[in-house]
């Protein structure tokens, strides 16, 4: 990497779906080189081939940028859809009478089969029922406990298996069907760095997931519902991460509400060090065009100027004529507002508070850092805790992670300014900042002359135990001048 590059490292990370324009060496490696930091392996399309051919390209890929690159794989979760009906497709009447049932009989222009019982389980009278992505809105007027009559408030055609959605209530079904249950296996056996969970709605929907991964990968919380919102705290003790998913979320919350979510997630999200992704139709243009919206753009500045840890792109790199120039235009639309908050003094507001001695420690290295003018921070972590801790202050510098565990560096590459590094272990403390002073200076990050701030744990090894910090001054090719701050 040369030197400038990782001085002028964007902050906010790029995550890239592959699919069938993107899932060959040339086309990732020209994602990878145009900025993408976690590629996503979307599990609702493709088989468990395709994931393992894509998995594989970007290992190989990994191993000659010579930088840890994250892999998101992406569960469908339940998906609730009408049936079919005799024509494929019938009209509809605002005000008219519609019946929803679980007779598999084809639907007609009165009635249509609605094969989930666990939703006429919580439907009362009074109920919205969103069709197509909430093309259709229903109200329902009468229900039982295998059929809902509704009144047809708004829409005018319906199709064979539409999508579902039943706003502001829990419905009694897990996150992982079958499918996903299946598919969690093979994603594990690749070696997948993070886990998205689709359709959580609580905290428990979580923990089942936790229990079947068993630390072999993270997990992320998309957040998709309602429900999820009014949960969100406790969605956040369980996970470890989220996802802004605002495609379903835009469906069943109102669109005036959406940019209020967001900034409740990320705010949430920063607030207890975890990493947060803002998802869906941020370069939707680019599909079909070489350049996006002036809309989009200033969509895609909002999550940067929000803290989001990272923004995503979902067809536009899966299925789009432009996937490499969409990540291209993402990584500088991301950098020019990275320069406007560096400008204004970065990230000034919502500053978490500081509730435990390592929470101090790392904001005492942020203020060092800018008061000493030093180039970066070093962090050196087993688990990832003590390097989470200085992305949550959203220093202005950057953040080079140090750490013995592989998989620790690929899920740090998701993190708001983190560049992760893979070292061995060091035996004391005093090694640890003559081989981070060495790294920095190699990966081009600081120069003689130069001051790093470094934090640690010791011992080392104890997750949560953040408890030293140094200043470096880089005086020569050899040994750095340490400086003591605390201990």
């Amino acid at each position: 990497m040369p030197p400038e590059s990782l001085q002028r490292m964007r902050q906010t990370k790029i995550v890239a779906t592959l699919g069938p324009t993107s899932s060959d060496y040339d086309q990732i490696k020209a994602l990878c080189d145009a900025g993408v930091d976690v590629f996503r392996l979307n599990f609702s399309h493709g088989t468990a081939q395709d994931h393992r051919g894509c998995a594989a390209i970007i290992r190989k890929v990994e191993e000659e940028v010579g930088r840890p690159l994250g892999i998101l794989a992406d569960l469908q979760g339940p998906k609730l859809r009408l049936g079919t009906f005799e024509a494929d497709e019938i009209k509809l009447q605002q005000g008219q009478k519609f019946r929803l049932d679980l007779s598999p009989e084809d639907g007609n222009e009165t009635r249509a089969p609605l094969p989930h019982p666990e939703i006429f389980a919580i439907l009362q009278k009074g109920s919205q029922i969103l069709l197509d992505d909430g093309k259709v809105r229903l109200r329902v007027v009468e229900n039982g406990h295998d059929f809902a009559l509704t009144e047809v408030e708004a829409g005018t055609k319906l199709s064979n298996r539409k999508g579902v959605n039943v706003p502001n209530a829990i419905l009694p079904l897990s996150p992982l069907t079958e499918k996903d249950r299946a598919d969690l296996e093979i994603a594990l056996e690749l070696g997948v760095d993070w886990v998205a969970l689709s359709f959580v709605q609580r905290a428990e929907d979580v923990i089942e997931a936790r229990k079947l991964i068993d630390g072999r990968a993270a997990v992320l919380a998309k957040l998709e519902k309602p429900a999820a919102i009014k949960s969100l705290k406790a969605i956040l003790e369980q996970a470890d991460g989220v996802m802004v998913a605002r495609g379903d979320l835009g469906v069943e919350m109102p669109p005036e509400d959406v940019p209020r979510a967001q900034k409740l997630i990320l705010r949430e999200a920063r607030y207890v060090g975890k990493p947060a992704i803002v998802a869906t139709q941020m370069l939707e243009s680019m599909i079909s065009a070489p350049t996006p919206t002036r809309a989009e753009a200033s969509d895609v500045a909002t999550a940067v100027y929000d803290g989001a840890d990272a923004v995503m792109l979902s067809a536009e790199t899966a299925s789009g004529a432009y996937p490499v120039q969409a990540v291209a235009i993402m990584d500088r639309i991301a950098r020019r507002t990275q320069m406007d908050l560096s400008d204004n003094g970065g990230f000034v507001s919502d500053v978490p508070r500081q509730h435990t001695s390592a929470d101090a420690i790392t904001a005492a290295a942020k203020q060092v850092a800018q008061a000493m003018d030093a180039v970066a921070i070093i962090t050196y972590t087993a688990q990832g805790s003590t390097t989470l801790r200085a992305a949550r202050e959203r220093p202005s510098v950057p953040i080079m992670g140090l750490t013995p565990k592989l998989k620790t560096a690929r899920r740090l590459a998701l993190s708001f300014g983190v560049y992760p590094v893979f070292t061995p272990d060091a035996k004391s403390f005093s090694e640890m900042v003559c081989k981070a002073v060495s790294i920095a200076r190699e990966k081009g990050l600081a120069q003689v002359g130069e001051r790093v701030v470094i934090t640690a744990g010791v011992p080392f090894g104890r997750p949560g135990s953040t408890n030293i910090l140094r200043i470096a001054l880089l005086k020569d090719e050899d040994v750095p001048q340490e400086m003591p701050f605390h201990e």
